[in-house]
């Protein structure tokens, strides 16, 4: 990952929700996973400051 960003998982409960479907998981699949939290956090705060709001609703989600 270019543009290293803080971990807003948990690895090891992540891993274990998908290791119990009897998969494997690799780090690469926690990073882009965890790119895809950001994202949704970054849209989440655009959409409640657009909305006027400095709290962040489940409905920005």
């Amino acid at each position: 990952m270019a543009n290293e960003m803080e971990m807003l998982l948990v690895g090891s409960k992540t891993k274990e929700a998908l290791k119990s479907t009897g998969l494997n998981v690799s780090g690469e699949a926690l990073e882009k996973l965890n790119e895809r939290v950001h994202q949704l956090v970054k849209e989440a705060q655009e959409r409640c400051v657009n909305n006027g709001r400095k709290t962040v609703k489940a409905t920005d989600f």
